[in-house]
C-alpha cells in the first residue's frame, strides 16, 4: 500500500513538472552547468595532476640525482678569458658515497660531452653520456633493439654505443640497426642496441635522457674525451675540467630517500670547499605535486560547488513560488485526508526529480566538456567514477535540503484559508 502511494505521488509530480515545462527546464539549468562544471573541473585537474605525477615518475621515485654546477663567480669570470675553469663533481665524490652512505642500493657516474656523430655523409651532434650498466637501472628505458651497457664493456674498455630511438632514426636511416660503425668525434664505435628514451622537465629537474643520446662505457669515454672541455663562442674560447656531470643513487627504500639525501648533501659540504653541485629529490617533487593537486581540486570542487549553490536556491526559489500558486489545491488536499508528510513528501519528490534530472544532464555536459578540452588544446583530462559519481550525489543532496523548506511550508498550509484562497 506504501509503495503504490509513493508511486502514485512520484507519478503526480511529474505531471506537475510536465504543466510547466519551460519553468521546470530553465529551473533544472542552474543544476545541469552545476553538476557539468564540477564533473568538467574535477577531469582537468585531475589530468594536469596526472601528468605532473607522470613526468616526475620518470625519474624515478626512490633517485637521487646530483648535478655539477658551474658558480656564479666562474660564469663571469668566463667572460674574462679564464685559463681554466675547474668544477663540478668528481670521481672521489662518486666513491665516498658509493661507500660511506647507507641504505644505497646503487649508483651510477654520468659525463656528459657534445660529439658530432658520422656514418657516411650523414651527420648528427649528440650528447655523448659515459656511464655504467647501472644507469639502465636507475633509468629504466625500453629496449628496442639489441642490448644496454654491460658490465664488462666498461671493465675491458669497450668502445660501443647504445643509441636512442630519435638519434637511431636520424643516423642509421636505411641502414641495418645493429653493428653499424659510428663515428662520435674522431673515434669510433660500434652501435649494439637502441633504447626508447623520455625527454622534458619534470618541475625544475630535467630528465636525465634526452631525445639525441649515445650511451658509451665511463671508461672509454675518460680514456677517449678525457675530463677537459673546450668551447669556443662568439670568438672566445673557454676551457673547463669537469669530471661528473652528475651522479644517480637509488635508496634501497622510499623511507630512506629523503635521510639519504641529507647524507650526501653533509658528505659533500665536508670535502668540498665550493658548492659547485646541486641534489634533487623526485620524491620531494612527487610529494609536492600531490598536495598542489589535493589543493587545485579543493579550489576547482570549490568554485563548482558555487553553482551548484546558485542553482539549489534557484529550485528553492521555484518551488516556493509554486507552493503560493498551488494553495487552493494543498487546500482540497488536505480537505479530503491527505495528511502533512504526504504534502511534504509530493513537493520534496519533485524537487528531487529537478535536481536529479538535472545533475544526470549536467553529468553528459560535463564529460563532453573535458573531451572537447583535449580535442581542441591537448591539455590531458581524466575522468573517475569518483568525479562522476560525487556531483551526481550532490545534486540529490541538493535537492533534498533545498526542497524541505518549500515542502514545509506546504504542509503548514491551514486547509481552511487554502480553500478560501483565489
Amino acid at each position: 500500500m506504501k509503495n503504490r502511494r509513493f508511486i502514485r505521488n512520484i507519478a503526480l509530480g511529474m505531471e506537475n513538472l510536465w504543466l510547466h515545462k519551460l519553468r521546470s527546464f530553465l529551473t533544472m539549468l542552474g543544476m545541469v552547468f552545476g553538476v557539468g562544471s564540477v564533473v568538467a573541473m574535477l577531469s582537468v585537474g585531475e589530468g594536469a595532476g596526472r601528468q605532473a605525477l607522470e613526468e616526475i615518475a620518470k625519474l624515478g621515485s626512490r633517485n637521487i640525482i646530483l648535478s655539477s654546477v658551474k658558480p656564479a663567480d666562474e660564469e663571469t669570470a668566463a667572460g674574462r678569458r679564464v685559463h681554466m675553469s675547474i668544477y663540478g663533481l668528481t670521481y672521489d665524490d662518486y666513491e665516498r658515497i658509493r661507500e660511506g652512505i647507507p641504505n644505497l642500493r646503487e649508483i651510477a657516474p654520468v659525463k656528459l660531452v657534445r660529439k658530432e656523430a658520422r656514418l657516411g655523409e650523414r651527420m648528427l651532434e649528440l650528447r655523448v653520456v659515459g656511464t655504467t650498466d647501472a644507469w639502465f637501472r636507475l633509468v629504466p628505458r625500453e629496449i628496442l633493439a639489441g642490448r644496454v651497457l654491460q658490465a664488462e664493456d666498461e671493465t675491458r674498455v669497450r668502445p660501443v654505443a647504445v643509441l636512442t630511438e630519435f638519434g637511431a632514426r636520424k643516423l642509421l636511416a636505411t641502414r641495418n640497426t645493429l653493428g653499424q660503425v659510428v663515428r662520435l668525434g674522431g673515434d669510433v664505435f660500434e652501435v649494439v642496441g637502441i633504447v626508447r628514451n623520455e625527454s622534458g622537465q619534470a618541475g625544475t629537474m630535467p630528465v636525465p635522457d634526452q631525445d639525441v643520446d649515445a650511451y658509451i662505457p665511463l671508461s672509454v669515454a675518460r680514456q677517449y674525451f678525457g675530463d677537459n672541455i673546450v668551447r669556443r663562442s662568439a670568438g672566445t674560447m673557454m676551457r673547463e675540467r669537469v669530471e661528473l656531470h652528475q651522479i644517480i643513487a637509488q635508496a634501497d627504500d622510499m623511507e630512506h630517500v629523503e635521510p639519504a639525501a641529507n647524507a650526501i648533501r653533509h658528505m659533500l659540504r665536508r670535502f668540498r670547499k665550493n658548492e659547485d653541485w646541486q641534489i634533487g629529490v623526485p620524491l620531494a617533487l612527487l610529494r609536492q605535486a600531490e598536495a598542489t593537486k589535493r589543493t587545485f581540486n579543493i579550489v576547482l570542487g570549490s568554485i563548482a560547488g558555487i553553482s551548484l549553490l546558485v542553482g539549489g536556491i534557484g529550485i528553492m526559489n521555484i518551488m516556493l513560488a509554486s507552493v503560493t500558486e498551488r494553495t487552493r489545491e494543498i487546500g482540497i488536499r488536505r480537505a479530503i485526508g491527505a495528511r502533512r508528510r504526504q504534502i511534504i513528501q509530493q513537493f520534496l519528490i519533485e524537487t528531487v526529480v529537478l535536481s536529479t534530472l538535472g545533475g544526470m544532464i549536467g553529468i553528459g555536459l560535463g564529460v563532453l566538456t573535458p573531451m572537447a578540452i583535449t580535442w581542441f588544446s591537448g591539455m590531458p583530462t581524466v575522468l573517475t567514477p569518483l568525479g562522476i559519481l560525487l556531483p551526481l550525489v550532490i545534486s540529490l543532496v541538493v535537492g533534498i535540503v533545498f526542497g524541505l523548506y518549500p515542502a514545509a511550508n506546504a504542509a503548514r498550509v491551514d486547509p481552511i484559508v487554502a480553500l478560501r484562497h483565489e
